[in-house]
């Protein structure tokens, strides 16, 4: 007990401390150990005044004005801040592109017969996308319109005459116009990258605000590569409902064969969880109790939500899945991956197998999935997990015991779902008339990752009691979700402890149309990163309701402990939506007053969003509420 009090600076949750005081006994160094001999941090570089743009740099400037006031080639202060959050936005917006382009292509793959091990799950959802874009769907095999779709999907990368179809057709037409008319529309979701990269090159844009337009409309074609990646995944895996399933470190099981699936991608992860059953024998004949697939991360998050499989941990605590000694395989596919996984594992035994090649670390075993070979491959990773359990299985494990119960799978067609269960003719109804009553205050978002800056789940437990007990009902995706769940929002029994009363109500009344055994849990679990794209889903369709642009919404947003490039980029189209975004670490942008403005009030006339960056979590919850009421007296209420 002594060695978790001492090691609450570095994680809120208990089991991540026992790990951590494992760790330390064991001299292995962690994330906490790495970012202490970072101290102190390169000053110029947290305010962005830094840049290696060129051969001639790195430059610095001063921001007290007594050193430098321009880079090597003339760029200021603004220019050169503006050009590394661009280039921010446009990493963030490769990534979940990315993911996206990977799923189009599994999509395409399955719909020309060469990648067996998938199929259509939803055909509705197949159908109500293609409308969306405009395929037709009548009379029509389901393959030829998957094929449409996968094809119109990967179209939307390359620039072309006419807009990207996952960014214009999935705001309000408001929106979409305000967008068009500020030509914040991307042209293609690589082209927007492709741009930003050269604009951003020496010798090129010098104009701050000329570079915070492009990166809004790079901002926008990530919404397209998240709301895509979303889509087809539903497609091709389901659509989310809710389901019950645990989180924590103590979902790993000593006696089993523990596989963790780690980063982003559901391709190979809802393979593994099809097949382990079939692995089951293979594992019991080595001595297991069988096969216990967890997750880690937004690829734990994938299969949790469709298949019930249960969390390990986040983010900046991938660490200690490795340090109970209880993990045969991490299995990782791609983002947000510690390299030092590798090194940690030395000292455990435990397997890292990489799985993409755009995502290998050097000491890792490498197991190359493709969509062709999906079942071959994931037996070969069973095979290796099982003969690591027969290696380990007489060697002590120290797994916590402390996990707590989630009910996730909140898709927007779940909650929509949920919500005509109440009143089946006019199924938003119910949540519009609670916003209005004032039972739902707001609704918050949030978003993100854990930062080692900020004492793991910290803020996103704190700001979010606060805006619970104050009605506003929260989603959550990626591992702002996996924070809070493993600290028992996402658990139905704690709606009384954690719930204003007029929201615990909306929660009970829900859940008691619904025929569950109890009301929905504090928070919903809406996904994974890319599944952000449900968030502007609900607002679009809540704004479209009440026939308003979604900046006259009460709805905000979090990215509370921000740390991936993808958080900004998030960020930055959330506030093209027209929502403000708190962001709880220093965003590296203060090295520019104009820009930080720009960012914090003036965005806010141009598309009604704009960022609050607060790193105290009890005043950033008081920012959001007060975002939250002005929205509300826009409205009447």
């Amino acid at each position: 007990m002594a060695d978790q009090e001492r090691f609450i600076d570095k994680s809120t949750d208990p089991a991540v401390r026992q790990m951590i005081g494992k760790a330390e006994k064991a001299n292995v160094t962690t994330v906490w150990d790495r970012y202490e001999a970072m101290l102190p941090q390169c000053g110029f570089g947290d305010m962005g005044l830094c840049c290696r743009h060129c051969l001639q740099g790195p430059c610095r400037i001063d921001p007290f004005g007594e050193g430098p006031r321009s880079g090597i080639c003339g760029a200021t202060a603004d220019v050169m801040v503006a050009r590394g959050l661009d280039r921010a936005i446009a990493a963030g917006t490769a990534a979940h592109s990315g993911h996206a382009k990977h799923l189009a292509h599994t999509l395409l793959k399955m719909a020309q017969g060469k990648a067996r091990a998938y199929s259509i799950k939803e055909e509705d959802k197949l159908r109500a996308v293609a409308l969306r874009i405009n395929i037709p769907v009548d009379n029509r095999a389901i393959n030829n319109i998957a094929l449409d779709v996968a094809n119109a999907a990967l179209a939307d990368f390359h620039e072309k005459e006419t807009p990207v179809m996952w960014a214009a057709t999935v705001v309000t037409p408001q929106r979409a116009k305000l967008l068009g008319n500020l030509g914040l529309v991307p042209k293609g979701i690589d082209h927007e990258i492709s741009e930003i990269m050269h604009r951003t090159l020496y010798g090129v844009d010098a104009d701050q605000v000329n570079l915070l337009l492009a990166g809004l409309r790079c901002a926008v074609a990530d919404l397209a590569g998240c709301y895509m990646g979303t889509d087809i995944a539903d497609i091709l895996f389901g659509v989310p409902q809710p389901r019950l399933s645990s989180a924590n470190l103590g979902v790993l099981k000593a006696d089993a064969v523990n596989i963790a699936m780690h980063g982003h991608n559901p391709v190979l992860s809802d393979v593994m969880v099809t097949l382990a059953q079939k692995a089951n024998e293979e594992a019991i004949k080595a001595g297991a109790s069988g096969i216990n697939i967890v997750g880690i991360c937004c690829t734990g998050s994938e299969v949790m939500m469709r298949q019930g499989i249960p969390a390990c941990t986040h983010s900046v605590s991938q660490e200690m899945a490795i340090m109970t000694g209880a993990l045969d395989a991490m299995v990782v596919d791609y983002q947000c991956i510690m390299p030092s996984v590798v090194s940690v594992a030395e000292c455990t035994g435990t397997p890292v197998i990489t799985t993409m090649d755009l995502c290998k670390i050097s000491g890792a075993r490498h197991v190359e999935f493709s969509e062709e070979n999906a079942a071959e491959k994931a037996e070969e990773i069973f095979n290796s997990a099982i003969e690591n359990f027969a290696r380990r299985k007489n060697r002590p494990v120290d797994i916590p015991d402390i996990k707590a119960r989630a009910m996730t799978g909140f898709s927007v067609e779940a909650i929509v779902g949920a919500l005509k269960n109440v009143d089946n003719a006019d199924p938003l109804k119910p949540l519009v008339d609670n916003i209005k009553l004032g039972n739902i205050r707001g609704v918050c978002l949030f978003a993100g990752c854990n930062n080692v800056k900020v004492p793991q789940d910290k803020n996103f437990t704190v700001i979010c009691r606060r805006l619970l007990k104050e009605n506003v009902l929260v989603i959550a995706t990626g591992c702002g979700a996996g924070a809070l769940m493993r600290h028992g929002f996402m658990d139905p029994a704690n709606v009384d402890e954690l719930c204003g009363a007029g929201l615990g109500a909306v929660l009970k009344a829900v859940g008691q149309a619904n025929g569950l055994d109890g009301p929905l849990p504090p928070v919903l679990h809406i996904g994974s990163c890319v599944d952000n794209s449900r968030a502007v889903a609900l607002a679009v369709a809540v704004a479209n309701y009440l026939g308003v642009d979604t900046d006259m919404l009460p709805v905000v947003a979090s990215a509370a402990e921000a740390v991936s490039e993808k958080a900004v980029s998030i960020g930055a189209y959330a506030v093209a939506a027209g929502l403000p975004t708190h962001v709880g670490v220093m965003i590296p942008v203060t090295g520019s007053a104009l820009v930080t403005e720009v960012l914090t009030e003036k965005i806010k006339g141009i598309t009604g969003g704009y960022f609050i960056v607060d790193m105290n979590p009890d005043s950033a919850a008081d920012k959001l509420l007060s975002a939250i009421d002005e929205r509300r007296r826009g409205l009447g209420l």
